[in-house]
C-alpha cells in the first residue's frame, strides 16, 4: 500500500467531506496543530519510560481522546466530546495540585526529562486550542471542544510539575534572585 497519493503536491488537501482545501484552511492547521500535540504526548510516554505509569496511562488516554475531538471537528454529525471529559481532567488537576507545593511566582518550563517536555507540550497544547477558536470564527464547534483543550494545557502544567515533584525536581523561580 503506498501511503503517499500526490493530491497534496499544490497546496491543497481533501477534508474527510471529500471537499478540496487548501492547507492553510483553519480546520486543516487545528487538525494538524491537535496531531502535533498527540504526537508529542506521544514522545512524552516515551521519555517516561517504564516510571510514572499511572501518569503515562493518562496521556494515552488523553491521546485517544484527542483522536474524537478531531473526528468531532472533522466529521459531520460526529459528537463525542461531553463536559464530563473536562471534569475528569479539573478533578485530576486538583488532585495532583492538592499534593504539590504552592508556588508562589512563575518558574521556568523544564525540570525532567518528562517534565520538561510536558511543559512544551502545555505549549503545545496552547497552540492547538488558538487554532480551534480560530477555526470556532468560521466553522462553530462544540463548546466541549474548546473548553477541554483551555483545560488541557492547564492539566500538562500540573502534570509536568507533579512528575518533576515525584522525581525530586526542585522548580527554579523565573527571577533571579
Amino acid at each position: 500500500m503506498k501511503i503517499y497519493t500526490r493530491v497534496g503536491d499544490q497546496g491543497m488537501t481533501k477534508q474527510v467531506s471529500g471537499r478540496m482545501v487548501a492547507k492553510t484552511d483553519a480546520q486543516i492547521v487545528a487538525l494538524g496543530n491537535l496531531d502535533e500535540l498527540e504526537s508529542w504526548l506521544g514522545y512524552v510516554v516515551a521519555v517516561m519510560g517504564t516510571t510514572h505509569t499511572s501518569e503515562r496511562q493518562e496521556l494515552q488516554d488523553i491521546q485517544r481522546k484527542l483522536y474524537d475531538l478531531q473526528a468531532d471537528i472533522s466529521v459531520k454529525r460526529h459528537r463525542v466530546m461531553v463536559p464530563a471529559d473536562t471534569t475528569d481532567l479539573e478533578n485530576r488537576i486538583d488532585e495532583m495540585m492538592a499534593e504539590l507545593p504552592p508556588i508562589k511566582e512563575f518558574i521556568l518550563p523544564g525540570g525532567t526529562s518528562a517534565g520538561a517536555a510536558l511543559q512544551y507540550g502545555r505549549t503545545v497544547a496552547r497552540r492547538a486550542e488558538r487554532s480551534a477558536v480560530k477555526l470556532n470564527q468560521e466553522q462553530p464547534l462544540a463548546p466541549e471542544i474548546l473548553t477541554y483543550l483551555n483545560r488541557l494545557s492547564d492539566f500538562l502544567f500540573a502534570l509536568a510539575r507533579y512528575v518533576n515533584w515525584r522525581d525530586d525536581y526542585q522548580e527554579v523561580p523565573s527571577k533571579k534572585r
